[in-house]
């Protein structure tokens, strides 16, 4: 079987790998008789798998006791809710600083619990840009500052995070993983696992543990994450399969080296179609600005609708998947998370500059 040059946003690409030890494990884990998935999720069989996925994601991110690791449903999509459910206290403000579509949606929900404010925003430029520091301004009385930390639709990213005396709230559904970060200096960050950790099904969430002690009692048990902190996520039976499909995905990062090791090899993907775009004299023209380009999702456009159908025609015939862009931004977009390699980046870059040549 020839695998496909996967280049979808998400679900993404996984580590081969990774595949093929869950396929090799898939009938019979560890010599029980049953299937990962099969296996109860008080017994000590699974366990293991949970701990070791919350133990490889401490020492992959470097993750301080100060912080607890909770595994929850719903997506980051619940977390747009769950958040400003337990951290907008009464007479507070949730604070965002939109920079795309998942922040927008984020704000949206929490206008439905309390009084928000936009600290800043890069709308009005088709989002082509994360507003600098200076621009952010935050209410009084701010309860939390939410951001995105990369943006999939749009191709940007944050490379210099706020720091405000203020509890700092970060979706990295699409980046987390993929780049050293202090977690020290955020009080919240949530992620779908299904670009950079793993299949779709389960949530991580990072909380600073102070923050677990002013939790409204009132919430839904299910919407208060101290259900899951004060249960180990077990409160009820958590997504079993994907977590262990974590645990694999963590366990190939720390056989790759760790996060330094990734992130360097992403910034090498990333650069060799950046600079793929950047030398096509205006064939290729990239949406995001210079100085907030995604190192997760690589968009730019063709100078016309029907070069853009023909080149997306022709990527799908040489085996590239998954390159359409979002309706909202049109043209491309390569999502070059961390289980796509070098070799596809160098491959798509080959095939840009072929498919450039003939129209030359």
């Amino acid at each position: 079987m020839k695998r496909a040059y996967n280049f979808n946003a998400g679900p993404s690409a996984l580590p081969l790998a990774v595949l093929e030890k869950a396929q090799a494990e898939l009938v019979n884990f560890q010599n029980t008789g049953m299937s990962v998935m099969e296996l109860s999720h008080r017994s000590k069989e699974y366990d293991a798998v949970h701990t070791k996925a919350k133990q490889l994601l401490r020492k992959l991110m470097n993750i301080p006791e100060t912080h607890d690791i909770l595994f929850l449903q719903g997506g980051a999509s619940l977390q747009f809710s769950m958040v400003p459910m337990n951290l907008l206290q009464e007479g507070k403000v949730a604070n965002y600083v939109l920079t795309g579509a998942w922040s927008e949606k984020a704000l949206k929900e929490a206008k439905k619990l309390g009084n928000t404010h936009v600290a800043a925003s890069s709308k009005e430029a088709n989002y082509r840009h994360i507003p600098s520091l200076e621009q952010i301004q935050l209410s009084e009385r701010a309860a939390y500052l939410h951001i995105t930390s990369n943006n999939t639709i749009f191709g940007t990213q944050w490379h210099e995070f706020p720091d405000f005396p203020v509890a700092l709230v970060a979706d990295m559904s699409s980046d987390i993983l993929s780049r050293e970060i202090d977690v020290k200096k955020f009080a919240l960050i949530y992620a779908g696992a299904q670009k950079n950790l793993g299949p779709s099904g389960v949530t991580v969430v990072i909380i600073r543990k102070d923050l677990l002690e002013n939790i409204p009692d009132h919430l839904p048990t299910m919407l208060n994450y101290n259900t899951y902190s004060s249960s180990n996520s077990l409160y009820n039976t958590p997504p079993t399969f994907a977590i262990y499909m974590l645990s694999l995905v963590l366990e190939w990062v720390d056989e790759q080296g760790g996060v330094s090791v990734i992130e360097k090899r992403n910034k090498e993907k990333a650069d060799v179609l950046y600079r793929c775009i950047d030398e096509s004299g205006g064939f290729y023209s990239p949406h995001a600005e210079k100085g907030s380009r995604s190192l997760m999702n690589v968009t730019f456009t063709l100078p016309n609708d029907e070069l853009t159908k023909q080149f997306l025609a022709e990527a799908k015939e040489r085996g590239f998947v998954g390159l359409a862009g979002h309706r909202s931004v049109g043209g491309c977009r390569a999502s070059i998370y961390n289980a796509v390699s070098l070799e596809a980046c160098e491959a798509l870059a080959d095939f840009m500059k072929e498919f450039q040549q003939k129209f030359v």
